[in-house]
């Protein structure tokens, strides 16, 4: 059993709170802390917590907490870590880990320095579709990975705090952005280094300071790419898309807004329907498992197990530290229109990779370019010989 301290009553943490209380069915919230007494009051009520405080310090030194688990806005990352630090708790954070990579990093070597169990909450690497399409890559089903492309969009986060630049740290690119470097950098193999980053980013639609809508492209020492397409500006719900190309196959998924379940109502009855809906008339497109298709139950399973097992789970501080790492990049590049490249003081994965050969054996004299079977049966292939260069097509039969 985990005793945990709950760090922000707002939206993540009542979704954090569904999922550490219901899956394990073991897991018990016995501190809340808020900075508004109201709200640590009504999310005690709520989820049946003995303890209650508007006091930070107060909440992680309680004496029956075991893991603390921040669910704060940007900008107190860094405080309540120290904090867990001080008083030697286990934490586990909210994305992203930093408002920057310089904050992230401080907060990764504070938490080695004290010896404390630390988890980094990227809940889209957890999702059902995505364990099962990371097992595929790793069996080698895709073969040499070459692209992996990500996309969150929506109308914009839920809470105040978002909006501000000070508090928050950027826009969609640092809100949004984080996931999808993770997830294609995960495909990627995370062991692989990121080397520098293009991006576009602007302010489309929303009135503020941060970027509302970005693309960007994330170069690989191995060759390999990946692409992540964030906004605030998607009207029509929450849109999460991964595709993963390798050199023997490829991968598409629609985690959440095209799931198989589509539904048409007047809006009588209706309100919450899912995450980032906009409406409730109309056709809609519920999620039949919120919590388990965004990935929280296998995420607090695998922070309870390697907090229980003396291991460390499978997202830890240091890879919420080489996200904004990369975020930084996107950052600069937006701002210089040019290639920029990754600034890691720590990096823990291969040195020196370099890109893999693309060139597939046919024969002693030739290169594979394609192999096909047209729609009049004949089965051909394409070559290119090895000394000039000539490109050339084989009919088989």
């Amino acid at each position: 059993m985990a005793r945990i301290a709950m760090l922000g009553s707002g939206f993540i943490g009542r979704f954090y709170a569904d999922s550490l209380q219901g899956y394990r069915s073991r897991d018990k919230i016995v501190s809340i802390y808020s900075r508004r007494t109201e709200s640590a009051r009504k999310f005690a009520e709520d989820y049946n917590v003995a303890h209650y405080t508007t006091d930070m310090e107060e909440a992680i030194a309680h004496p029956d907490v075991d893991i603390v688990c921040i669910s704060l806005p940007n900008n107190l990352h860094e405080a309540a870590v120290l904090l867990c630090c001080k008083h030697r708790k286990a934490v586990m954070t909210t994305k992203p880990l930093g408002r920057n990579g310089e904050e992230a990093k401080r907060m990764l070597q504070a938490v080695e320095q004290a010896g404390i169990f630390n988890g980094y909450l990227e809940d889209l690497v957890y999702t059902p579709k995505f364990i099962k399409a990371m097992e595929s890559v790793k069996n080698g089903a895709l073969g040499r990975i070459l692209w992996a492309k990500s996309r969150e969009t929506h109308p914009g986060p839920h809470s105040d705090w978002f909006w501000d630049m000070e508090q928050a740290g950027g826009g969609c690119i640092l809100d949004l952005g984080c996931h999808c470097v993770e997830i294609t950098r995960s495909y990627i193999g995370k062991d692989i280094k990121p080397v520098e980053v293009m991006c576009w980013a602007d302010t489309q639609v929303k009135p503020i300071d941060a970027e509302d809508h970005a693309i960007g492209l994330v170069k690989y020492e191995n060759g390999a790419i990946g692409q992540f397409e964030v906004s605030w500006t998607f009207r029509g719900g929450l849109d999460l898309r991964d595709e993963v190309m390798g050199s023997e196959g490829t991968i598409w998924i629609n985690s959440f807004l095209r799931t198989g379940f589509d539904m048409f109502t007047t809006g009588k009855g209706a309100d919450y329907v899912a995450e980032k809906a906009e409406s409730n008339t109309g056709w809609l497109f519920p999620v039949g498992d919120e919590l388990n298709e965004l990935g929280y139950n296998h995420m607090f399973m695998d922070m309870f197990n390697a907090l229980e097992g003396g291991r460390d789970p499978k997202e830890t501080f240091y890879d919420g530290y080489v996200v904004n790492c990369i975020l930084d990049a996107a950052y600069r590049s937006a701002k210089s229109k040019q290639w920029e490249p990754v600034q890691l003081e720590i990096w823990r994965g291969r040195t020196g990779v370099t890109k893999d050969s693309h060139l597939t054996e046919y024969d002693a004299d030739h290169y594979l370019v394609k192999e096909e079977v047209t729609h009049y049966g004949a089965k051909k292939v394409i070559l290119k010989n090895k000394q000039t260069g000539k490109i050339s097509e084989k009919v088989l039969s």
